[in-house]
């Protein structure tokens, strides 16, 4: 596998000195021994753990044998994308103090998950978060319709990651956008086909790891400047800014209180309902450990957000007025130039590559199990399915996720994705969230209920985004919106909770009622773990 792979990159690399066309840096020495040095050391990664994913338990969730810490180190390099990085800076810099809303909106999540779902998720469930879901509804419909929303987020969100990381390596490196794809894709199903969950979660370690280390040099350099005077720092910003003290205020970003309050919910619930972290809780072997998992997750990214709303300010003393390649999303890249020089701004360029594999790896290896262990093995197969063929059948819709992600992202190229992002944790929010909670703690729910609910709940949630001026005035080219808002979950997240429970509150099916009296040994396993999946051996 390395002998075909590191050719290839050394062949791109070397060719992508020929003029191509689009906004590019000049190739950066450190930048590129820095990739490299990552790429060959999560190859060893990946090579030493396919000897362990030789079963489903192992590929699907590194057989439950990852510590609380550890995993907590992945989730966070799972959630922190190369868009909280580079994003959250950009809005500090251009908004000020509005930016941070998004990070607080972000980490608003966590606390949920971990006093709401982290213990009794990791008690009831396996391997997917349908698996949770389905505890004591029937099978085949529920995971069906949660595993065509988990996968309608989780291709929203990869789209957004495919076409982000071509613009962004396109700009760093000098590639050309679609062989920056193209590399994009290669890693991530290299990582996910060979390595599974172990491959994946030490990627994601190694790339918090180096983000966290990264930004907390760029935040020190920063304070540093302002001789770590905080009423200086502060100053610096207001006079460089042309909102000046404005920016220390809130309110200049999101006008209105609709759209203030619908985004927090996608936020926050779009968070506690996205996949691909869901079903980190599977690779621990205890709710103790998954408890943890959340507490150092929350930990990692507290300290990051912080250091990046740093950051944003900083940028604004050192880059307002001032003309950078590729706009505001980089300017937290050029401040390390300007602060760093070429070695740290090179340290940071592999940075963000990595940041870039490490989350779509995630959502490769969440939609591989999605579709083998949900679809294939227990809706097509009705769980009369064979351990290697479900195995198999997981590592070629890696292979074919990974080409679906190369596709979009070169089809999507030069498009505004923001709105996939937003589509993607309203989904989360308004379609996940709502039926994983009400099958945790709620008695009455019923098969029939979740199941409509939740398809209501995702016709809505996808129209109204449709309706909404981020697609109906900005792609369709229409002067108004038929909705006003860009973020629909304050509507759509209550009509999917609303329908479940009518639904479900009228079912008098004989159905329902193996449903709602299974409740209580689903109640029972989830607070005392007995009978939970434990750690594979391996």
């Amino acid at each position: 596998m390395k002998k075909i792979l590191i050719p290839l990159i050394i062949s791109i690399f070397a060719n992508a000195a020929e003029p191509i066309i689009g906004e590019k840096s000049e190739l950066n020495p450190t930048a590129i021994i820095l990739f490299l040095i990552f790429v060959l050391s999560t190859l060893f990664i990946t090579y030493y753990s396919a000897k362990k994913a030789s079963s489903d338990g192992s590929f699907y969730t590194a057989g439950g044998g990852i510590s609380g810490l550890n995993n907590g180190m992945a989730m966070a390099g799972d959630f922190m994308s190369a868009a909280s990085f580079l994003g959250i800076s950009a809005l500090v810099f251009t908004n000020g103090f509005d930016g941070l809303l998004y990070a607080i909106g972000f980490l608003a999540g966590w606390p949920i998950m971990l006093f709401l779902i982290s213990e009794k998720f990791r008690n009831l469930g396996k391997y997917t978060f349908t698996d949770v879901a389905a505890f004591r509804l029937k099978q085949r419909p529920i995971r069906a319709v949660l595993a065509i929303s988990g996968l309608t987020t989780l291709c929203f969100y990869l789209i957004a990651q495919m076409v982000g990381a071509g613009e962004l390596i396109k700009m760093l490196f000098g590639l050309d956008y679609n062989i920056a794809v193209v590399i994009v894709g290669l890693l991530m199903v290299i990582y996910v086909a060979f390595g599974g969950m172990h491959a994946t979660t030490w990627v994601q370690i190694i790339k918090a790891g180096l983000l966290l280390f990264g930004v907390s040099i760029l935040a020190f350099l920063v304070l540093k400047s302002s001789s770590f005077d905080i009423k200086t720092y502060f100053n610096d910003a207001i006079q460089a800014h042309p909102k000046g003290e404005a920016i220390l205020n809130p309110g200049g970003f999101i006008t209105d209180w609709v759209s203030a309050v619908s985004l927090g919910m996608a936020l926050m619930f779009g968070t506690a309902g996205l996949p691909h972290i869901l079903m980190r809780f599977f690779t621990v072997n205890s709710a103790k450990e998954a408890r943890k998992s959340v507490f150092w997750a929350t930990i990692f990214m507290s300290y990051f957000y912080v250091l990046v709303f740093i950051i944003g300010f900083g940028a604004i003393a050192f880059l307002t007025g001032k003309e950078v390649m590729g706009g505001a999303n980089m300017v937290s890249i050029e401040l390390a130039r300007i602060l760093g020089g070429n070695a740290f701004y090179g340290f940071i360029c592999a940075v963000a590559f990595a940041t870039i594999l490490a989350v779509v790896s995630g959502l490769t290896i969440s939609g591989a199990n999605a579709i083998a262990h949900d679809l294939y093995a227990n809706v097509i197969k009705h769980g009369k399915v064979s351990m290697e063929k479900e195995l198999r059948i997981s590592k070629i819709s890696t292979l074919c996720i990974g080409l679906f992600a190369i596709i979009l992202g070169i089809v999507f190229e030069g498009q505004n994705v923001a709105f996939m992002v937003g589509l993607a944790f309203a989904i989360a929010a308004s379609v996940n969230f709502p039926i994983l909670f009400y099958s945790i703690y709620w008695d009455g729910l019923t098969t029939k209920g979740a199941f409509w609910g939740g398809i209501i709940g995702l016709i809505v949630v996808v129209a109204l985004t449709i309706l909404g001026p981020g697609i109906w005035v900005k792609s369709f080219g229409f002067e108004t919106a038929i909705f006003p808002y860009k973020d629909p979950a304050i509507f759509s997240m209550p009509i999917t909770f609303i329908f479940v429970y009518l639904i479900s509150k009228f079912d008098n099916s004989y159905r329902a009622k193996i449903d709602r009296s299974g409740f209580e040994a689903q109640y029972f396993r989830a607070q005392s773990g007995v009978g939970a999946n434990k750690e594979a051996t391996h």
